[in-house]
């Protein structure tokens, strides 16, 4: 088989296990599209972190969309290992502001380091209704995938 551009097709090697859903493109151009044009509500779910083994074993979800106030151990880059609450998230630049990590500009002024938000950590949420809400239905999702796949043999 022959793709668009005339270079054989990956689809003849793999077309029977190629991907799960017809309806989502496994095209690299198109997921990198979809991801830098996305609205506020789905930065929201991409600027997630994973939670602390501790708060996994308490709550039962994996990782939550990270807010203002939470408490964050960064994981990853220049400034691993360090702790700090979150003072801002800033969607529109996918990344987010942790109290203490700043840096010095050459004029001597002090700014914040935007930090992506899967660079890090949460070790502490700030709970509200709407968090306690979206902690519950996530691990009772995890709940009835559990017993639905337990008759499975």
């Amino acid at each position: 088989l022959l793709s668009t551009r005339g270079t054989p097709s990956k689809e003849s090697k793999y077309s029977a296990n190629m991907k799960y859903s017809t309806t989502v493109s496994s095209s690299r151009r198109k997921s990198r599209k979809a991801h830098f044009a996305s609205h506020s509500e789905a930065r929201r779910v991409l600027m997630s972190a994973n939670l602390s083994k501790e708060l996994q074993a308490r709550h039962g979800v994996r990782s939550m969309p990270i807010r203002k106030d939470d408490e964050v151990l960064v994981v990853r880059g220049m400034f691993k290992g360090r702790e700090g609450k979150v003072t801002a998230c800033f969607r529109k630049k996918m990344v987010v502001h942790v109290e203490r990590i700043t840096r010095e500009k050459a004029n001597g002024a002090t700014v914040d380091v935007g930090i992506p938000a899967s660079s890090m950590v949460i070790t502490k949420l700030k709970m509200d209704k709407d968090r306690k809400a979206a902690l519950e239905r996530k691990n009772r999702n995890k709940g009835e995938k559990d017993v639905a796949m337990s008759n499975v043999d």
